[in-house]
């Protein structure tokens, strides 16, 4: 592995609280590597903070050459195809399965895409599945440090998940303005 400066991995599943970990990042004084390619909308007010180049992993690698000491949003189904020649600190959003459900599903509403037909308790038995399988692999890469963010307690108390965050990150954050960017009124898809 290289000497170069940690990547900064925001992930969790998909409506999980990381666009909300990205702008506390910004917020704190992080660097967040992003194309602004998916603007903000209803499901995401404040934006999606994705960088397009990350869903071409393993393939696309070139970029992370420039994200050394920056923040960049990688859903968890591609955190197993980061290279290990790499050293990365990631905050792994947690939040319960049946907001992220609720969530998606709004989300597929607004958009008037159909629902899949699988039951809610199928795909929470499948990100519960998927869950294990990324923490584990995280467990185990020598290259990763990892902090397990709590989606729900950031919105209750976002000044001590901050501090948290802001010591997993080497204390060089602004804490008290990335607390400051957490929205309840944003907090929608309650279990």
């Amino acid at each position: 592995m290289s000497q170069r400066e940690e990547v900064i991995v925001v992930s969790g599943l998909p409506r999980s609280g990381t666009s909300m970990m990205m702008q506390m990042l910004e917020a704190g004084g992080v660097a967040v590597l992003t194309d602004r390619a998916r603007a903000a909308d209803e499901d995401n007010l404040k934006g999606y903070y994705e960088f397009e180049r990350v869903k071409a992993l393993p393939q696309d690698t070139a970029w992370l050459k420039e994200a050394g000491g920056k923040a960049v949003k990688i859903v968890s189904e591609l955190l197993r195809r980061l290279p290990a020649d790499h050293a990365y600190r990631v905050i792994f959003m947690r939040r319960d399965l049946r907001e992220v459900l609720a969530s998606q599903g709004q989300m597929l509403v607004r958009r008037g895409v159909a629902s899949s037909g699988v039951s809610d308790d199928r795909m929470a038995e499948v990100f519960r599945k998927h869950l294990r399988e990324v923490e584990a692999w995280l467990e185990g890469q020598p290259n990763v440090a990892v902090f397990y963010a709590d989606y729900n307690g950031i919105l209750k108390e976002p000044a001590r998940w901050a501090e948290e965050i802001g010591r997993f990150l080497g204390g060089r954050l602004d804490v008290k303005r990335m607390a400051g960017v957490v929205d309840g009124v944003l907090y929608r898809q309650r279990k």
